[in-house]
């Protein structure tokens, strides 16, 4: 009597050190250890590196803080620049609020900054490099929030998809693993205080929010489940009404 064992995927992870936060992607299937993997994963990283020439508020060159100091106009810098404010506008409309490009600048005044929303949708973009990879699953992590993208010819359900385990922290105690998501596409977002303290600002009241506990939001796309993230963490029950509303694909878990 024989019994027969599928062999593991081949796999490859790379991780550099982007928009100040390690940005990790790992390849599962076919073309995880050829050239061509290779070549996407560059691709993919060089995605993330035009973001932060374009949104960083930490360097002075930046599209974002040159528009800031009113050097140049919108139409001088990227147009990504002019559609981060279109999808900043559209969230703050669906989150009621919640959510907003408009936040302190430790100055005592507020001013564009779209960093709620580049992270996810830089992960986005990036995995466009990555979805014309034969026999290939995906999977970006940027900074903890992620996004798994399987090939066009791979199925997304039962034999043959690949599967990742993505683990939700325990906002209360780091150590432990408060729940598993079983992923084979789509993006997991969590928003709250357990790693980087008040941080989250509430437009509503002006002040940044320092209770504990997280919101994670499992979605088609890491852009809208970080917004929405963002936005039932600090929201209220109105907010939640509007993702019902708003957000059919989108799932949310509170902790």
């Amino acid at each position: 009597m024989s019994t027969e064992t599928s062999t593991p995927p081949a796999r490859k992870a790379w991780v550099e050190q982007i928009m100040g936060m390690p940005i990790s992607i790992h390849l599962r299937g076919a073309s995880a250890l050829t050239p061509a993997g290779e070549q996407a994963v560059q691709e993919a990283f060089a995605v993330f590196r035009e973001m932060d020439r374009i949104f960083s508020t930490y360097r002075d060159d930046s599209d974002l803080m040159r528009l800031r100091r009113e050097e140049v106009g919108v139409s001088e810098v990227s147009p990504l620049i002019e559609e981060a404010l279109a999808i900043g506008e559209r969230a703050e409309r669906d989150t009621l609020g919640a959510f907003t490009t408009l936040l302190p600048t430790g100055e005592g005044d507020l001013a564009f900054d779209p960093t709620g929303l580049v992270k996810g949708w830089a992960v986005d973009r990036a995995a466009e490099r990555l979805v014309d990879l034969p026999g290939t699953s995906s999977c970006i992590n940027a900074g903890g929030d992620l996004l798994v993208v399987p090939s066009a010819d791979l199925p997304r359900e039962g034999a043959g998809s690949i599967a990742w385990r993505v683990g939700i922290e325990n906002p209360r105690d780091r150590s432990q693993i408060a729940s598993t998501v079983s992923l084979t596409h789509g993006a997991v977002a969590t928003s709250g205080t357990a790693a980087r303290g008040a941080h989250l600002y509430d437009p509503r009241t002006g002040e940044m929010v320092g209770r504990s506990g997280s919101v994670t939001v499992v979605g088609p796309t890491l852009l809208w489940a970080d917004i929405w993230a963002t936005a039932l963490f600090v929201g209220d029950a109105e907010t939640a009404d509007a993702f019902d509303r708003r957000a059919p694909d989108y799932l949310s878990t509170v902790l």
